[in-house]
């Protein structure tokens, strides 16, 4: 009997991962359904649902002819869920994408270095960071904002993310020199991305997963992150967020000032990520593989690939969250 529950359950799992593709674009639901971390055995941890009239980043699809959708909300533990497609209104890319099956084949490629052909910049904003995840006491920062010992004075670095496009999202973790850091560099860096101002594990975690994919040693990898940061907090991106603190704003009216300052092909580059649909987390822009971090955001963002949504766990106004105890 035991062994006939556990086959089951491996065929169940089977179901969810075996023959899912990875994918990417958007999926905007039109209505209140449930997201799984399990469709087959219709787990939902956390009871999640996604809310009508937002919009979520697809990460893959159950198959080709598909009735499924795994996408990014945000707010969720697991983050990444499956919907039934009938819940929403999909849009991928055209571009067909890498199967599961295909990814699983290349096996060590998803994790040799220097492979990338992109990367996505992650910005944090770390009052909206701060004030809605469960850090339990792990981030030193994130305590330092609510006693008003740190202040929210630009944007935040998480990451520069190196991808390889058949690899979906399953590109990292590469094998590659340790992580260590000059005196120097941190300096620089930590008012950008703050827990280097309390500790080294949160810079250690994105070097070991993303930062060792790429060519450049730790100390330039981080500089040159940081200097991208810099770039998107002093562009018409960063005085949005900076002059809105406490307020709510439209997602429309951000795009719209986006692109009257650059046009629509850096507009097309940006994806806002939020929390419980509502709350400005994230910042995410899509990079060329040879971007450069000395000029504007046109110029940062200059032939890159358009981001798979604008959106990811937003609904039509989000709040910026203010530092410190409100």
């Amino acid at each position: 009997m035991r062994r006939s529950i556990a086959v089951a359950l491996l065929a169940f799992a089977a179901l969810d991962c075996s023959a899912s593709e990875s994918a990417t674009g958007s999926f905007t639901a039109t209505k209140s359904c449930e997201a799984f971390s399990s469709f087959a055995k219709r787990a939902n941890p956390g009871d999640v649902k996604v809310a009508a009239g937002t919009s979520y980043t697809v990460r893959e699809i159950n198959k080709v002819d598909y009735d499924w959708l795994r996408v990014d909300v945000p707010s969720a533990q697991p983050q990444l869920r499956w919907v039934q497609r009938e819940c929403g209104t999909p849009a991928l890319d055209e571009n067909k994408p890498a199967t599961r099956a295909s990814a699983d084949a290349a096996g060590p490629m998803c994790s040799l270095p220097n492979q990338q052909d992109s990367y996505v910049l992650a910005i944090t904003w770390q009052p909206g960071f701060c004030e809605h995840a469960k850090y339990n006491g792990k981030k030193p920062e994130c305590d330092a904002l609510s006693n008003g010992t740190l202040e929210a004075k630009t944007l935040s670095l998480h990451g520069l993310w190196p991808n390889k496009q058949e690899c979906g999202i399953q590109y990292g973790s590469c094998s590659g020199k340790p992580f260590e850091l000059s005196k120097d560099t941190i300096e620089k860096i930590a008012p950008w991305m703050p827990n280097f101002f309390y500790e080294r594990s949160f810079g250690a975690y994105e070097w070991n997963k993303h930062g060792k994919c790429q060519s450049l040693p730790p100390d330039e990898y981080f500089i040159k992150a940081v200097s991208a940061v810099r770039v998107v907090n002093e562009s018409e991106v960063g005085k949005i967020v900076l002059g809105n603190t406490g307020k709510t704003i439209k997602v429309s009216d951000f795009f719209d000032r986006v692109k009257k300052r650059y046009g629509d092909k850096v507009a097309d580059t940006i994806t806002l990520v939020c929390v419980q649909h509502k709350y400005l987390q994230e910042i995410r822009i899509s990079l060329a593989l040879d971007f450069a971090t000395d000029r504007d955001l046109p110029q940062l963002v200059a032939n890159a690939r358009p981001a798979p949504s604008r959106t990811s766990g937003c609904a039509d106004e989000i709040y910026v969250e203010a530092a410190g105890k409100q």
